[in-house]
C-alpha cells in the first residue's frame, strides 16, 4: 500500500525531474543554436583562458628574443633585431584576436544570462501569484472557522493583492531616473564669470 507521504515524495520528485529536464533542454537548445565558427571561437577562448596558455606565450616570447640575441654570436643574421618589430606586431595581432574571441563569447553569455534573468522574473512573478492565492485561501479559511475569533490582519489584507509588474517597473524606473538626476546635480558645479564656485 502506498502511503500519502510516498505519493507526495514521488510528486515532488517528478516536479524536480521535470524542472531539471526543462533546464537541460534550454541549455541543449542554446547549444544547438551555435554555429561551427562560434563553437571554434569558444574552444579557442577556453584554451586562451587557461594559465598554461600564458606560460606557452611567455616561453614563445623568451625564445623569440633569445634567438634574435644569440643568432649573431653564431654568425647568423637575426630575423628580428633588437626593437623586435615583428614580435610586437605578432603580439598586437594576437591581442586583437584574443580580445575579439573573448568579446564574442562574452556577448553570447550575456544574452544567455539575460534570458535566464527573464526566466527568473517569470518564476518570481508566478511564485508571488501563488503566494497571494495561498494567503487569500488562508484568510477565507480563517474567517470560515467557527473556533477562530475574527481579528483584522492588515499585513494579510495587503498581501492579498497581487503585485502589478508594470507598476513595479515604472516605480523602479522613476527611482533610477531620480537617482541619476540627483547624482548629476551633486556632480554639477556652478561657477560665476570669475570662475568662483557659487
Amino acid at each position: 500500500m502506498i502511503t500519502p507521504e510516498r505519493v507526495v515524495g514521488t510528486s515532488e520528485g517528478d516536479q524536480v525531474n521535470e524542472s531539471m529536464e526543462a533546464v537541460l533542454d534550454f541549455y541543449a537548445r542554446e547549444d544547438e543554436k551555435l554555429s561551427g565558427l562560434q563553437r571554434t571561437l569558444e574552444r579557442i577562448s577556453c584554451y586562451i583562458s587557461k594559465p598554461s596558455f600564458l606560460i606557452y606565450l611567455l616561453l614563445f616570447v623568451l625564445a623569440w628574443i633569445g634567438g634574435n640575441l644569440l643568432l649573431p654570436y653564431y654568425l647568423f643574421n637575426a630575423f628580428d633585431p633588437a626593437p623586435f618589430h615583428y614580435l610586437q606586431g605578432l603580439i598586437g595581432l594576437g591581442a586583437l584576436l584574443a580580445t575579439t574571441i573573448v568579446l564574442s563569447k562574452q556577448d553570447r553569455l550575456s544574452r544567455l544570462e539575460e534570458q535566464r534573468a527573464h526566466l527568473d522574473l517569470k518564476v518570481n512573478l508566478l511564485t508571488e501569484q501563488k503566494t497571494t492565492r495561498l494567503i487569500v485561501l488562508l484568510e477565507e479559511l480563517r474567517s470560515d472557522l467557527p473556533n477562530v475569533r475574527h481579528r483584522s490582519d492588515l499585513e494579510a489584507t495587503e498581501f492579498k493583492h497581487v503585485m502589478n509588474p508594470e507598476q513595479v517597473l515604472a516605480t523602479l524606473d522613476e527611482r533610477v531616473e531620480a537617482g541619476s538626476l540627483k547624482q548629476t546635480k551633486e556632480n554639477t558645479v556652478v561657477v560665476d564669470a570669475d570662475g568662483n564656485k557659487l
